[in-house]
């Protein structure tokens, strides 16, 4: 049995020995996996998948989709016709080669914020389960490899909230994905548990009397908070109904962050702040399209042949047409992912650093941007108050005002974000968790309670 925190930025799995949660040692992962898949072409996904599942599941899966596996297969012949190397990487390993060359293949980071998406087709509903699937199949085998045994239990930890609009609807659609994708890999009881709440389990393990805790879990794709009556009467109890105070949540986390970052510090480089050459100010929704890459819509839109067209005649009408090539050159070269991916590293450094620069000469040799903490801040400003909104929104729920609130998620890591929780709450302590392992161990131990 294993608690499996398949996050938007990272996946993590626990195991309960002599009473403790263990982290599981992923390969050469670590004990984190970067939640990014790269496949030389999409369609051969489901062919990948198939060979890396045990029977009887696999001739289960070859039935049903039989027609995916042989267009796959011929995309397969295409890639040895072409000397290109046929598997899938996972993790850092699919960042190294979507950057190796951008254009080529297909590079997906945090799959999980796309599995609420409203409005999704039947075919792209499966598309993301077999993404799912072939991540969590790499993660089970690695598991399995560490542990010498099969696994077929998991607790899975899940948002509160997948998505904001039609919230019931697109979190049955989310559970529905992980749920075939865990069944498709060999897992036969699969359970699911509030992310927020895993968390609280792992701080409720050091208290020694009943609290009242806000827990804020602020990960890659959403921010979830619960308040938790919470203490070691409770630590063993199954039926926990009535310690759940209060929850809220929503699809604010380190990806809007990023993307934020990205549009305010740049993609001004990008000709995002410029004018045309009538002095009317430069038309923005391509820019906010280029590096929304948590929207499946925009994306597309942004990757459309007719985008490309408005595009070369917006550079054509541009007074700095040399700026908006270098948008052009995002659209041509697919650099989406390395443009957020470039306010992400900023991100991270700007944890040690107020300011610093950002290299983007894959856009034209020798471009960086400065950025810094107060750019940052004044970027995600609205991400900011709305964070502050749910911990109120989970607070009045519950009735009651927490004693302690414990901060996790590796968003929280931040200075520009937790500083601003800190001051929200007036005298209440602020406890800053393990901003990557605490969801995981908290599953961890939920799962040794329901399966024992």
């Amino acid at each position: 049995m294993i608690g499996f925190d398949y996050g938007t930025s990272n996946c993590a799995v626990g195991i309960m020995t002599d009473g403790q949660p263990r982290a599981i040692t992923l390969g050469d992962h670590g004990t984190y996996m970067a939640s990014s898949l790269y496949a030389p072409d999409r369609d051969v996904i489901v062919n990948w998948l198939h060979k890396n599942i045990n029977e009887p599941f696999r001739t289960e899966f070859k039935n049903k989709r039989g027609f995916l596996l042989s267009k796959g297969q011929e995309a397969l012949e295409d890639l040895r016709y072409d000397g290109i190397p046929e598997h899938l990487s996972f993790g850092r390993f699919a960042l190294e080669r979507y950057l190796d060359d951008p254009s080529e293949g297909y590079y997906i980071k945090s799959p999980k914020s796309f599995l609420g998406t409203n409005g999704l087709l039947p075919a792209q509903i499966g598309f993301f389960e077999h993404i799912v699937a072939a991540m969590m199949a790499h993660v089970k085998n690695h598991v399995e490899a560490d542990l010498g045994r099969s696994v077929d239990q998991v607790v899975i930890g899940r948002p509160i909230n997948f998505q904001g609009r039609n919230a019931e609807q697109s979190n049955k659609q989310a559970i529905d994905v992980l749920t075939n994708a865990a069944k498709h890999v060999g897992y036969k009881d699969i359970e699911f548990q509030y992310e927020p709440v895993a968390a609280g389990f792992e701080y409720e393990a050091t208290l020694t009397q009943e609290t009242r805790v806000l827990v804020v879990d602020i990960g890659g794709g959403t921010t979830d908070c619960s308040m938790l009556l919470m203490g070691p009467e409770y630590v063993s109890k199954v039926e926990r109904q009535d310690s759940l105070l209060g929850h809220s949540g929503k699809r604010i986390g380190g990806n809007d962050f990023d993307i934020q970052l990205a549009l305010k510090g740049i993609m001004p480089n990008l000709g995002m702040t410029s004018e045309l050459d009538s002095g009317k100010p430069m038309p923005v929704s391509s820019y906010f399209q280029a590096v929304a890459i948590n929207d499946v819509n925009a994306q597309s839109d942004f990757y459309s042949a007719e985008n490309g067209r408005f595009l070369q005649q917006l550079k054509r009408d541009a007074k700095s047409p040399e700026l908006v090539e270098r948008l052009l050159k995002t659209y041509r070269e697919k650099l989406s992912y390395q443009l957020v991916n470039s306010a992400e590293q900023g991100k991270i450094q700007l944890t040690d650093h107020q300011q610093l620069a950002v290299d983007l000469s894959y856009l034209d040799q020798g471009l960086q941007q400065d950025i810094s903490r107060e750019l940052m801040a004044e970027a995600n400003q609205h991400q900011l108050n709305h964070i502050v909104e749910l911990m109120h929104e989970a607070v009045e729920q519950a009735g009651c005002q927490p004693e302690v609130i414990f901060v996790t998620g590796g968003t929280a890591k931040s200075p520009v974000i937790n500083g601003h929780l800190k001051q929200q709450f007036g005298d209440i302590p602020v406890v800053i968790g393990d901003h990557f392992g605490s969801v995981a161990a908290g599953l961890t131990r939920w799962a040794g309670n329901i399966f024992r």
